[in-house]
């Protein structure tokens, strides 16, 4: 019996595919406000959308392929609209910018060639990396200090080292992997 890809969790994901041209919309023409109130809802169900598929049982990896994919078009869409809104800010932080979009763009780049399709690992790096892009962007962007974001790039990149070695190592893709320590672990019982 096949199951319904219209899961709870999966609806929470689908959110920030919604989300993602209003973001656009909000920051082009402006809206700073509402463009972070929307992103902090989009924030939410990114952290909600796992919470909901454990809780309930409906993990899969089509929930698991379709947050990566999820998580890849908001970090794009975040990064043009900080650059519609705050240019200034971006241009002063470019390098950090930079490594948060690479971040994100190449684990699923060398995924796709390395397996033919998009890996969603979800290590507990890259969410430690999302929660703290996720809150250092509201400080740098409502006129914070700029420290705790550049923080957050490295976690980012550090998450990211971590995912393109997990490619370099598995023979397969796999969901949901912890860390590569607990690959390496598996890997040498």
């Amino acid at each position: 019996m096949k199951t319904s890809r219209w899961t709870l969790p999966n609806l929470l994901t689908g959110f920030r595919f919604v989300a993602a041209p209003v973001l656009l919309w909000l920051a082009w023409h402006g809206y700073g406000i509402a463009f972070m109130m929307l992103l902090a809802i989009a924030f939410l169900t990114d952290l909600l959308d796992g919470f909901a598929a454990r809780l309930s049982g409906q993990v899969s990896e089509f929930g698991a392929t379709l947050d990566s994919w999820a998580d890849v078009i908001t970090y794009l869409t975040i990064a043009i609209c900080c650059w519609w809104l705050w240019p200034e800010v971006v241009g002063r932080e470019w390098l950090y910018v930079l490594l948060v979009v690479a971040s994100c763009l190449l684990p699923a780049i060398a995924g796709v060639v390395k397996f033919g399709c998009f890996t969603s690992y979800h290590t507990w790096a890259v969410k430690l990396a999302a929660a703290s892009m996720g809150s250092t962007l509201y400080v740098l962007f409502l006129g914070g200090p700029e420290w705790p974001f550049r923080i957050a790039a490295v976690v980012c990149i550090l998450a990211a080292i971590e995912e393109l070695l997990l490619t370099l190592i598995l023979a397969e893709p796999e969901s949901n992997v912890r860390s590569i320590w607990f690959i390496l672990r598996r890997h040498s019982h």
